[in-house]
């Protein structure tokens, strides 16, 4: 019998392997075609979600060089448009408010990737759907079948839901995984993070 950490771990190895590394690869030269043009990267995720566009918005300015913002980064703002003006239009709000345009990007991270008709994560939808009218890309990285993130996605990774009761924490764990690759990519990546400086 082998101990649930084990279990775990043998998981994210079979998920790892499973990966669509074209799919990795498409969202990265996709990335990198935004940045080429001078377009800013907004990040956009919901609970740990949110705590992962925070991490990814550092590492994207930090080690590639790309202007990049995250709403929930402002509370403030995020509170406000809650209450003011509801939870389901807060990030389209905020991408008005941001200008997006065709030169522009979105990343989503999310398990579910947002689906209206389940009242699951709206405003992820709302947010989707203004940036395709402003002819913005779009890219996620999502579990379950990817929701409307992925139908909507210019290039999408989907961590595959092979074990239901555990999806969430292995969409969220490899969610960090995959973007801590793109930013370590040499397609994207411009600077040396500190450690591996330090030689």
């Amino acid at each position: 019998m082998t101990t649930f950490t084990e279990h775990f771990l043998a998981e994210t190895v079979e998920l790892v392997r499973d990966l669509d590394v074209t799919a990795i690869e498409a969202v990265v030269l996709g990335l990198a075609d935004r940045r080429q043009r001078g377009g800013r990267l907004f990040i956009l995720g919901v609970g740990g979600s949110a705590g992962h566009a925070g991490h990814a918005v550092n590492d994207f300015r930090k080690l590639c060089g790309f202007e990049a913002y995250a709403p929930t980064d402002n509370v403030s703002e995020l509170t406000a448009r809650t209450n003011d003006e509801g939870w389901d239009t807060v990030f389209s709000a905020w991408l008005r408010g941001s200008r997006i345009g065709q030169d522009d990007a979105v990343l989503v991270f999310s398990v579910g990737g947002g689906n209206r008709e389940r009242n699951v994560s709206a405003n992820l939808v709302a947010a989707l759907e203004l940036a395709r009218e402003a002819g913005a890309a779009i890219f996620g990285i999502v579990g379950r079948d990817g929701g409307y993130t992925a139908q909507a996605a210019d290039a999408c990774v989907v961590v595959p839901p092979k074990f239901e009761d555990r999806i969430t924490p292995h969409t969220e764990g490899l969610a960090a995984v995959i973007w801590h690759l793109m930013v370590s990519h040499p397609a994207l990546a411009m600077h040396s993070t500190k450690w591996e400086s330090l030689r």
